[in-house]
């Protein structure tokens, strides 16, 4: 995308019943990896995240933890939800809550709205409903369980657990006439629903026929009340997918609504429906933009089963982060998956990866440069001789990392852009296997030409981590941070969050005379224990 223009990106915002696992944080991560790349593009970005603090689940867990709902949502909110930003590393524009306020003003203005302009109406509604996904079950979305506490009862295929049967005088939204529209939608605009598994599932479901959509419940009253009706609440699904709008001044700042919607969306693929169909029919009903994008993404596989706590596969973020620390996290998490399939997590795997590409290939390259530079040139930079092929394959190899890198991540192939950059990693690895440094320092002593040779190699080195650091700011943000000090980069180029992606495949950036300074290993050596929690023994 061309730069300065508006990207606003957004997670799902997650339920507060229970805490947050690893399956909660990989959304989190990715939406902040794209965030970072954008703002260092110089876009106009906004990332925001937040909590789901509605609907019958919500209550029944705080009635079972003898308190309040919003007293249960505060101090999940406070105690996990909050606290995940700052171990994943999040860096957010913005935090949504929908017992906030400015939410439930937005929800009933939007929902009076509708109701205004004739698409909603009074009905009568029975179905399966299942609490835990908060939603009505078409038959083919339950099963009947054969063994176990449930045997021979009908249950969520999602959750496992038996639905509710469910008869009530509702509000409904006439989603059935938007059939048509939503089919347009996929077909003008084929990137709206992504990846291409999750939108074929989209287009089939719509093609064979939509329903009106229960919009209220009158059986518990733990929601936002309908306007012109206080006896009901509104569905916590209708009132969640509103955040994405009155986090950003829908109905009381349109000029900064308008800077800001329409936002790309990432979200789990067992909750795309709701984004891609009910959200963008809600959204033509109010006369507004669609969403530019509905990403639904894979889960995390732990022992070959979707995240889940009630199955004992939830694995918190901080088990992983308190051994090998966020940018590890991070980095493991965008590089191993292919973003939109599911991918399996193994302590092995991350061990394996943390060792080989992060640790051996990354931080070792980095300690290394550096060390020389202090050795050879008494820390300072030196500026570059006369340059042979071997230089001009490593810019060639890091404009092209730049612009593979930056159209995967406009296509939100996260991990397709950490393989662009690490391509320049390895050959920079290579590059000084190759040219023999050390050998060349011999050499120097008596031979003025090795000398300036010494020069050239280290110049090409410092400057390809110069970029690395830039490139990788986005995945790995302290160990960059780090190393960008370390160049002592910041004194002739700036900050390193200043500095423009897009830009950084331009050769010989960092001055000649920078000085060098002490740096730690960026990614320390570790010993490990097995973990207690789920999910595979360690390395």
């Amino acid at each position: 995308m061309p730069a300065g223009d508006s990207f606003y990106i957004a997670t799902p915002i997650f339920y507060v019943n229970d805490v947050p696992h690893i399956g909660h944080a990989y959304t989190e991560v990715a939406a902040d990896v794209l965030a970072r790349w954008h703002r260092q593009a110089g876009d106009d970005t906004w990332l925001l995240t937040g909590t789901d603090e509605h609907g019958q689940k919500i209550q029944r867990t705080a009635v079972a933890n003898g308190v309040g709902p919003k007293a249960w949502a505060d101090k999940l909110v406070e105690e996990s939800w909050i606290p995940l930003l700052e171990t994943i590393d999040i860096r957010n524009d913005d935090f949504i809550r929908t017992t906030d306020e400015r939410h439930e003003t937005a929800v009933a203005r939007f929902l009076q709205k509708l109701h205004d302009d004739g698409h909603i109406y009074e009905g009568e509604y029975e179905g399966y409903y299942c609490v835990g996904c908060e939603e009505y079950k078409q038959p083919d979305d339950l099963l009947r369980a054969e063994d176990g506490d449930y045997a021979g009862e009908l249950v969520c295929r999602i959750h496992s657990r038996p639905v509710e049967v469910l008869k009530e005088k509702n509000y409904f939204f006439r989603m059935s006439a938007f059939q048509d529209r939503l089919l347009e939608l996929y077909e003008t605009q084929r990137d709206f629903v992504q990846p291409e598994s999750v939108r074929n599932e989209i287009v089939a479901f719509v093609r064979s026929g939509l329903s009106d959509l229960s919009i209220s419940r009158s059986s518990f009253d733990w929601g936002i009340k309908v306007p012109w009706d206080e006896t009901h609440v509104v569905y916590v699904w209708f009132d969640a997918l509103l955040n994405y709008i009155s986090a950003v001044g829908y109905g009381v700042d349109d000029e900064e609504f308008a800077r800001r919607w329409p936002a790309v969306q990432l979200v789990g693929k067992d909750i795309a429906r709701f984004h891609a169909v009910i959200w963008p029919a809600m959204l033509m009903a109010a006369g507004l933009p669609v969403s530019r994008r509905v990403f639904g993404h894979g889960w995390l596989l732990v022992g070959g089963e979707k995240m889940s706590k009630s199955k004992l596969t939830g694995i918190a973020p901080h088990q992983i982060t308190d051994t090998f620390g966020s940018d590890a996290f991070r980095y493991y998490f965008m590089r191993a998956i292919s973003f939109g399939q599911d991918g399996s997590f193994s302590w092995e795997d991350l061990a394996a990866r943390y060792q080989a590409e992060l640790a051996n290939g990354f931080g070792n390259l980095a300690s290394r440069v550096v060390a020389m530079v202090t050795r050879y040139f008494d820390g300072v930079v030196p500026a570059a001789g006369e340059t042979t092929e071997a230089e001009v394959r490593i810019q060639e190899t890091l404009r092209t990392a730049v612009r593979t890198a930056d159209r995967a991540m406009d296509r939100l192939a996260i991990h397709e852009a950490i393989a662009a950059v690490w391509t320049l990693v390895d050959e920079l690895n290579g590059y000084i296997t190759e040219q023999e440094p050390w050998a060349v320092a011999k050499r120097a002593a008596e031979d003025p030409a090795e000398r300036e040779r010494l020069a050239t190699i280290l110049y090409t080195a410092a400057e390809g981590l110069r970029a690395l650091a830039v490139l990788l700011s986005p995945v790995v943000p302290k160990a960059t941070e780090k190393l960008w000090a370390a160049l002592g980069a910041e004194t002739g180029l700036g900050a390193l969050a200043e500095q423009p992606i897009r830009e950084s495949g331009d050769w010989g950036r960092l001055l000649a005379g920078s000085r060098v300074s002490a740096l730690e290993a960026l990614f320390p050596r570790i010993e490990l224990e097995a973990p207690s929690a789920p999910g595979g023994s360690a390395a």
